[in-house]
């Protein structure tokens, strides 16, 4: 019986630092890593988040900002750290399927070394290119790829990034060859091709309408679920019979493994109260994104599903890390 109960009490206290985080969670301000550069669409939603997470947990939710390697090294600081619920990360298409797909020896699993905690929003994905490209609608601009193969350019956030294995998809499945020329991040990859360096980019509609809207890029096709109402004219992937291409970029918040599930539910809940404001949801809405918020379960499927989606796209393309 004495043994039995020291070993209960050795228990109680290996645990009791976690019971107590998630108790009086949170006593301190939360990070929340973002795995690429400020400005960026991922970036974009995890700051709106942030703003209106941290007055409901009671404290701030700083964002932090950790670019480089297609974004797996934003995704290992969560990985690495203590599973306390103090240092969280935005988890996107990219670092939870995109990148792991590609690297054959990922440094993390997205689908063990994370804790899914809540899915945020899906942002439609649109291929667009420069105003001095010789196309200007779908059917002109694949006829010009066919006929130009490896003439024409395309940017992307980095090899492994969701805009690069996504524009290898639309290759796949339209037996086309684009020249890839990979960015470290979104913002240089669209800054080129704004200038006109690069022929094309398939981006997340946040950050590219601004340019559409300038004049500075044309869009050819969006990956939604149906038309936007602030591009009526543009087709959609699956109308243009590309369905499988038609997949929007996915938001949402992870922790390191093993975290507590009372900080699972106070994150999660607080996000779902925080997307309750309209004044939330319309500044996520006012991006070009789609507010769409998922429990733990839902979100860690959908990264199955992607993830399974990505390696299909590596071993048909043959795609290769740098």
């Amino acid at each position: 019986m004495k043994t039995q109960f020291w070993l209960t009490m050795t228990l109680l206290t290996a645990l009791a630092p976690y019971n107590a985080v998630a108790q009086g969670y949170p006593t301190k301000p939360v990070r929340l890593v973002v795995p690429f550069a400020p400005g960026g669409t991922t970036d974009i939603v995890a700051r709106i988040t942030a703003d209106a997470l941290g007055p409901i947990l009671g404290h701030p939710v700083v964002v932090e900002n950790k670019s480089g390697g297609g974004g797996s090294i934003g995704a290992l600081d969560t990985v690495r750290a203590a599973p306390d619920g103090y240092a969280l990360g935005l988890g996107n298409t990219s670092t939870t399927a995109a990148n792991p797909a590609i690297n054959p020896n990922p440094p993390y699993n997205p689908l063990t070394d994370f804790t899914p905690i809540v899915g945020l929003a899906s942002s439609p994905n649109i291929l667009a290119v420069t105003p001095g490209f010789p196309a200007k609608d779908y059917k002109n601009f694949i006829d010009t790829i066919r006929k130009n193969p490896g003439k024409f350019t395309y940017a992307s956030s980095g090899i492994g990034a969701n805009s690069n294995l996504q524009m290898e998809l639309f290759k796949m499945s339209t037996r086309t060859f684009i020249m890839h020329v990979p960015y470290r991040g979104s913002v240089p990859a669209l800054s080129d091709t704004v200038s006109g360096q690069v022929s094309m980019i398939l981006d997340q509609v946040p950050s590219a309408l601004p340019f559409i809207r300038a004049g500075k890029l044309v869009p050819i096709a969006v990956a939604a679920p149906g038309r936007l109402k602030e591009l009526p004219d543009v087709p959609t992937f699956k109308e243009l019979g590309l369905e499988q291409v038609n997949r929007m970029a996915f938001y949402g918040i992870y922790g390191p493994k093993g975290l507590p599930d009372d900080v699972v539910k106070k994150v999660h809940e607080g996000v779902v109260k925080a997307f309750s404001s309209p004044a939330v949801r319309k500044r996520i809405e006012d991006t070009g994104s789609i507010v769409n918020v998922q429990g733990p379960n839902e979100f860690k499927e959908q990264i199955r599903t992607e993830l399974a989606i990505y390696r299909k796209v590596v071993d048909t393309m043959k795609l290769k890390p740098d």
